[in-house]
């Protein structure tokens, strides 16, 4: 499955040249652990990978008891995987390396030996309690990956001309035409059913049933829900509440988390654990108020006011009708031909935020819900700065669906 990321590791291998190593965070299940493999096969003589979730003990131990003797180090590893290793040519993966932290640990001392390049994978990285006991290394470069984009959903069901023509036609500000738009609007709704998690994408490709990619969505909720259970500590419980009702705050007009329908006289501060919690596991997208919609949003941001987006908006729709009662093959063909009598927009304004953070923006809205002043009322989806300092130096975006034109500023 191609992915975008694939060349920011060819842009690390060339640019490092064996002098930092790479973590590729990302929720679970977001193709960390393929993509490693998939870059150490093409690109390395020789690989060996290091799955801290199933490994043995005695691997483990190696960390612990040869660090200061990297030749026998070396050695040892080599002969238990039955891997030789080359010098400069072999590429090592510690995947899950947050299931043993004493592994990230140890990134300084194996990148300053320079005998082979390394590549870290994780989910729950930046979670105090996977850091707590160690020192983290300076020696890394971090890198995130998400759920597919369109672009790559497109690439996945063997389209590879349909952006190239929205990108020329929206370069030119001409429309696309009624036959493509028509196209268009039909996949990116094929999309925003599926999702961007590659088992979801991989089985609509192979069977076209949306009962079985369903069914692979709620395999993934329900290992975040054993994630939080398992992971998420004394605030476990507070997560899964705020994780819960994520579907019914979108639902709402203004979208906005209101922490007293989780919890009767709930404050920010009781929950601030929980919500980064899930924003450091990147099961959602967080945006906050920004209280001036002018350049320099992080300096005007409301951390009290905030949007709570799912990663992917294929796991929020399963999520949505998690409890209804309803068969999901009916839920997807009225979503698929806009017949479905249901807030459709909390679906549309997720996979636009989805889609943002996974172009590298943070997400920032406004909202102003003056009581005095009529006119000073206004709420504006998302915010995005501009690379470039022009006069325009914010981008504003509105989202509506069906006939209503998204809206650009």
């Amino acid at each position: 499955m191609r992915r975008k990321l694939y060349n920011k590791l060819l842009e690390w291998k060339s640019e490092s040249q064996g002098k930092t190593a790479l973590l590729i965070e990302g929720a679970r299940r977001v193709g960390k652990s393929y993509i490693a493999e998939e870059f150490a096969k093409e690109n390395y003589k020789s690989y060996i990978i290091i799955d801290f979730s199933k490994v043995n003990n005695n691997v483990k131990d190696l960390f612990e008891q040869y660090l200061d003797d990297l030749d026998t180090f070396f050695m040892l590893l080599s002969a238990y995987f039955s891997i030789e290793l080359y010098s400069r040519e072999s590429l090592i993966i510690l995947d899950e390396v947050q299931l043993f932290p004493r592994a990230r640990s140890a990134i300084k001392h194996l990148v300053a030996d320079g005998r082979y390049d390394y590549i870290e994978t994780g989910s729950l990285i930046s979670i105090k309690e996977n850091i707590k006991d160690i020192l983290i290394p300076s020696e890394e470069e971090h890198i995130k990956m998400y759920p597919l984009d369109f672009e790559e959903f497109l690439w996945a069901i063997g389209d590879t001309t349909l952006m190239p023509a929205i990108r020329k036609m929206f370069e030119s500000k001409k429309p696309l035409g009624q036959l493509l738009h028509r196209k268009a609007m039909n996949i990116f709704r094929q999309y925003m059913l599926v999702g961007g998690m590659p088992q979801a994408v991989n089985t609509f490709i192979e069977t076209k049933d949306f009962n079985k990619v369903d069914k692979q969505k709620r395999l993934i909720l329900d290992l975040y829900k054993e994630d939080i259970a398992k992971n998420a500590g004394n605030y476990s419980i507070k997560v899964s509440n705020v994780f819960d009702q994520i579907p019914s705050q979108l639902q709402k007009h203004e979208k906005k988390f209101k922490l007293s329908s989780v919890e009767e006289g709930a404050k920010f501060r009781d929950y601030d654990d929980a919500i980064l919690w899930l924003n450091d596991s990147m099961i959602v997208n967080n945006a906050f108020n920004t209280t001036e919609p002018t350049i320099g949003l992080k300096m005007n941001t409301k951390l009290t006011s905030m949007k709570c987006y799912m990663g992917d908006t294929g796991l929020l729709i399963s999520h949505t009708f998690d409890a209804k009662g309803i068969m999901s093959e009916e839920i997807y063909k009225k979503i698929l031909f806009d017949k479905l009598e249901f807030n459709e927009g909390m679906f549309m304004e997720n996979i636009v935020a989805q889609l943002l953070v996974a172009s590298n923006n943070n997400l920032y809205f406004y909202s102003n819900s003056s009581r005095n002043n009529s006119e000073d009322r206004m709420e504006i989806d998302f915010l995005i700065q501009k690379s470039k300092i022009t006069n325009g130096r914010l981008i504003l975006i509105k989202t509506r669906k069906g006939k209503h034109k998204k809206e650009f500023h």
